[in-house]
């Protein structure tokens, strides 16, 4: 199961990104004042905000009970993505990092959820007085990893395929 599965590195990968992620959050929490931008750039800035909800914050109003749904899905995922890690082959580098990525994109967030009850987001980006939602380093990770997959069921196939029948 460690030798020849990409579960070994999947794991270092999300345990990487998760310890980033927090990192990066507790930072923007003592760093920044929750609302007041700080311009880093014409088009980006540093902006502490709390989301309670998903993603585009789904869920933001629900009244408390998506802290633990969304917790729940998380942890769900998460062991679908251990199992899953187990049985990728270690060659299948694109779909390992890709795996690791969204794991420790997930396992980030949930901390944030159970440790303060919402998500901290603090990356803002715009342009022409339009902003995108406010993300984290979990949020790119998995939206990274998603599009990542989503190559590699492509690329790594054909690698599978080609090895077949040669």
């Amino acid at each position: 199961m460690w030798g020849t599965s990409g579960l070994r590195p999947g794991l270092a990968l999300a345990a990487f990104v998760a310890l980033v992620d927090q990192v990066t959050k507790l930072w923007a929490e003592r760093a920044l004042t929750l609302y007041a931008p700080v311009e880093v750039t014409s088009f980006f800035n540093l902006t502490l905000v709390y989301n309670p909800g998903a993603a585009f914050s789904f869920l933001a109003a629900a009244g408390g009970w998506q802290r633990w749904a969304l917790s729940g899905i998380a942890v769900g995922v998460g062991l679908l993505i251990f199992v899953w890690l187990a049985r990728v082959p270690r060659q299948a580098w694109l779909s390992v990092a890709s795996l690791g990525l969204i794991l420790g994109g997930a396992i980030g967030n949930l901390v944030d959820r159970v440790r303060i009850g919402r998500v901290v987001d603090f990356l803002d980006f715009h342009y022409a007085g339009l902003h995108w939602p406010a993300f984290n380093v979990a949020d790119a990770a998995i939206t990274v990893g998603a599009i990542c997959l989503i190559v590699a069921t492509f690329t790594e196939q054909r690698v599978t395929d080609n090895k077949g029948k040669s």
